[in-house]
């Protein structure tokens, strides 16, 4: 039986969704109808939050305005281009201009204090000079931001107008999460919320933010993925209008035709569902419930017409997809879906980064052949090598882990120090120092005992006490090796005179270490959190403690990486995943 978890390793393994919603928020202000609406909405979003912070910002262009004024000079009256009657008229545009503009700015600002001031949020003022567009996004990009809203038209407005230049601009220079209004007469805690998922690390992100929303206003979720399947028929039809009897019998155009249709039948389909599967997960695991829909077309045009008839009052969207590159500022569908749909849209920055393992549950499978090479894995480092496996393949896009991805993975992912440590388990495990009695009942290790046993560098030496432990807690009869079954046999590894004191862990520090993956990085982890402990004298490891010693681990593998990657990586040895099995000299 699993032994029950605490609150507050629950808590750190699930935190609350309120670190989800935004304090920091900047509003885009020029008392326009959609400016007016943003600032309602960004006072909506702040009342969610834990001491929220409003900033009020406003761009004028006095420089502009003299530059114009100069330009307009020469078609003035006679009797106003007498030189001192010009310097008069400069003086007095130049102070109307700056004085006037200002004044403009600040009774914005103050309309919008005043409604903060109501509702206790705390306010702050930007006045801003330049370049309408350029100004609201450095000031977006400053980093004193987690949210930018801003209406979707400004009052330029015309008849027809769906979406302001500067709108357009800031959206796809904003590197924050960004939200425009476009239906000034509606709230955005009207519901319900759709979230459109393709992947995406920033999907998902967009995904808890709707998730903090709605717990919080207490209205649905509704959770889509769009994928065309549609557009390799098309291509494929053509092609084949172009290619020459000759040149189709080399392309084999009726084999490649009948390859993509069974790949983008069944393919795709799982793909996309694995995504709303992933969705479902997320959820899961803050006890909310969505509604997920699989939709298939050309993705923006698919997800437009979903919106247009569930009509809901916010649409959360990665602002980048799953195959967007670095250079990339907007993707190709959250940029029509930011132009087309009606409602309120979310252009979400954040990322959430699933746990692989329900990433690849849902979205990656293994052929027969790559399944009979981990068959070769000693069953006690499956998981971990599996674990490894699944995440390359996740990071170059593939779904289907075959032998040539396990070899792949296997030359990438093992530098040399770490396949040497992965052979002296192997060495260690075939030696029997870590097997079991034939018939002997296995026994479950508390994480708590686990976490004391890998402080144990010398594996063989580890074997052995592992063995010993269990003896004890049988001879005690407990089903359990706990943390007093093996703390004995550690003090009695080490002389006394070099022995230091091992510091407490919290249940949170030791989920939080549970969470890096099993084996050698894990232990090298624990060692660090504990020498950090241990030279500042912590004796105590709480997860900050943890966090802190586990950047430095992270900075010792970075220089480790970096420098093995200088030489020419070993080829794997073939049919020995991970290098199990293989010799040590």
């Amino acid at each position: 039986m699993t032994p029950p978890v605490s609150l507050a390793v629950f808590e750190e393994l699930h935190p609350s969704l309120d670190t989800h919603l935004h304090q920091r928020i900047l509003v885009a202000l020029d008392s326009s109808d959609h400016a007016n609406a943003a600032m309602q909405s960004a006072a909506e979003l702040a009342e969610l939050a834990c001491d929220p912070v409003i900033t009020g910002s406003h761009v004028y262009a006095a420089k502009l305005h003299d530059m114009r004024f100069r330009q307009m000079e020469g078609g003035l009256p006679e009797q106003f281009r007498q030189e001192p009657e010009l310097e008069r008229q400069r003086d007095v545009h130049d102070d109307l201009i700056t004085r006037g503009l200002s004044i403009i700015t600040d009774s914005y600002l103050d309309q919008a204090a005043s409604q903060c001031d109501q509702l206790g949020i705390e306010f702050k003022r930007s006045s801003l000079e330049g370049k309408n567009y350029r100004a609201l996004t450095q000031e977006a990009n400053s980093g004193a931001y987690d949210l930018l809203v801003m209406g979707a038209l400004g009052l330029g407005a015309i008849g027809g107008s769906r979406l302001g230049s500067v709108c357009k601009r800031v959206a796809r220079r904003s590197v924050i999460d960004t939200l425009v209004i476009k239906e000034p007469d509606r709230s955005i805690k009207e519901g319900p919320i759709v979230v459109a998922v393709d992947g995406s690390h920033k999907s998902y992100g967009g995904l808890l933010t709707a998730l903090a929303l709605a717990e919080q206003w207490q209205i649905p979720v509704k959770v889509v993925a769009a994928f065309d399947p549609y557009y390799h028929y098309v291509a494929f039809n053509r092609i084949a209008g172009v290619l020459s009897e000759e040149a189709g019998k080399v392309f084999k155009f009726k084999e490649q035709e009948k390859l993509h249709e069974e790949i983008i039948d069944s393919g795709l389909a799982k793909i996309y569902d694995g995504h709303l599967a992933v969705a479902r997960s997320i959820a899961g695991d803050y006890g909310i419930e969505i509604e997920t829909v699989l939709l298939d077309g050309k993705p923006h045009d698919a997800i437009e017409k979903y919106v247009k008839k569930i009509k809901p009052s916010l649409l959360v969207i990665g602002k980048l997809g799953i195959h967007a590159d670095g250079e990339l500022d907007i993707g190709g569908n959250s940029e029509n879906l930011l132009h087309n749909v009606d409602c309120a849209i979310l252009l979400s920055m954040r990322e959430h980064h699933p746990e692989i393992d329900v990433v690849s549950g849902v979205t990656t499978s293994w052929t027969h052949e790559a399944e009979a090479r981990m068959e070769r894995v000693p069953s006690f480092v499956r998981n971990m090598a599996r674990m490894a496996i699944m995440r390359y393949a996740q990071e170059h896009g593939h779904t289907v882990i075959t032998q040539r991805i396990v070899d792949e993975a296997t030359a990438q992912l093992m530098p040399n120090h770490a396949e040497q440590a992965m052979g002296e388990i192997v060495a260690a495990f075939d030696a029997g120092e870590l097997k079991r009695k034939p018939g002997e009942e296995a026994m479950r290790w508390s994480e708590e005992a686990v976490a004391l046993l890998r402080t144990i560098g010398d594996l063989s030496v580890r074997g052995n006490l592992s063995m010993r432990a269990e003896k004890k807690a049988r001879q005690e009869k407990s089903a359990t090796v706990e943390a007093d079954h093996i703390r004995p046999f550690l003090d009695a590894s080490a002389p006394a005179d070099v022995r230091p004191a091992a510091p407490h862990w919290q249940a949170a520090a030791l989920a939080r270490l549970m969470r890096v993956p099993e084996g050698f990085m894990r232990d090298q982890c624990k060692q660090r959190i504990e020498g950090f402990a241990q030279q500042n004298g912590h004796a105590e490891i709480t997860l900050d403690v943890a966090e802190n010693g586990l950047k430095l681990a992270r900075g010792e593998m970075e220089k480790t990486m970096r420098g093995q990657s200088a030489s020419a990586a070993e080829p794997a040895q073939r049919g020995c995943p991970l290098g199990f099995g293989k010799k040590q000299r």
